[in-house]
């Protein structure tokens, strides 16, 4: 099988067109039909429907194209692995990410990374369940959890500070607590599947659970229900750091702060070689969060 047929293929079906297609390559229309026709005469199914409109693909054609799509990724991660010649990280790369994360701080900065890699397409999940990268055929996941699978690399972009945060309008009616047991006394706004939340004391680790009531899934909808004036929660600095600025929210127990070990990670599947798209992704935004993120010291 062709790998310069193979390209060409992977490019229309980006662009829809084939002379568009094969003008990259420096084939003129009538070649780069005929580089098509060869491709589907050694697969034996038709891969493209041609009008004279435009271009689609078959259902083969799209059965077809994520295989293509990984033969020209392996044979430029062994290109990128012996140092021949330049690349072009190229084919899809599949992210998926919490939902709050994805949509605040991973969207708004697409924009660049595709104008710097734009033979590249991403195909974004978002979620805020854990999923399996491997069955999921994910090539990067940006979590902000711990790294339990040990068939995954972490690579970290940004630190994830977390305090507890209140509305202005909740601490008018409800005053603002001193110590940690003072949350017995105030209603509490709980991310789901937690326990109580964990103080750093002199002692060591202290958990002080709260009088909880609500619990959400989601963070962005945790931080709304708190600059509801509902009650007292537990905000990353990434998910609440415009409303911190704005004074929506304000900081309390300053002086009780919390036991956090957690930071933003793009996570991959362990592999001897990368491939170009993974390494451009993670050098990407790795660069973008580099010292300190904009979202952390809000107030400052």
């Amino acid at each position: 099988m062709n790998n310069d047929h193979l390209k060409l293929f992977v490019r229309i079906a980006a662009t829809h067109n084939i002379s568009m297609a094969g003008s990259e390559q420096g084939l003129s229309p009538a070649v780069a039909s005929s580089h098509i026709n060869k491709l589907e005469e050694t697969l034996g199914v038709k891969l493209i429907h041609r009008t004279t409109r435009k271009v689609s693909l078959t259902e083969e054609g799209q059965a077809f194209l994520p295989h293509a799509e990984d033969v020209l990724d392996t044979i430029e991660t062994a290109r990128a692995a012996v140092g021949a010649g330049s690349y072009t990280p190229q084919g899809t790369i599949r992210v998926t990410a919490s939902a709050s994360f994805g949509r605040m701080h991973i969207i708004p900065a697409l924009k660049g990374f595709m104008a710097k890699h734009p033979a590249l397409k991403i195909d974004l999940r978002l979620s805020d369940s854990i999923v399996d990268m491997v069955e999921g055929g994910f090539d990067i996941a940006i979590r902000n959890a711990a790294l339990n699978d040990s068939s995954l690399i972490a690579r970290k972009l940004a630190g994830d500070t977390r305090i507890i945060c209140a509305a202005p309008e909740y601490l008018a009616l409800h005053g603002e607590p001193q110590e940690p047991q003072d949350l017995l006394k105030h209603q509490c706004i709980n991310l789901s599947g937690t326990d109580g939340w964990l103080f750093a004391t002199a002692e060591g680790p202290k958990r002080c659970k709260g009088k909880s009531v609500l619990r959400i899934d989601n963070g962005e909808a945790i931080r709304d229900a708190c600059v509801a004036g509902i009650g007292l929660t537990i905000c990353s600095h990434w998910v609440a750091y415009r409303e911190l600025k704005s004074g929506q929210l304000v900081q309390v127990l300053k002086d009780h702060p919390l036991v956090s070990d957690t930071a933003i990670w793009a996570v991959y599947p362990s592999s001897r070689l990368l491939a170009p798209k993974v390494r451009a992704f993670i050098d990407y935004f790795t660069q973008y969060f580099a010292g300190v993120p904009y979202w952390e010291n809000p107030v400052d």
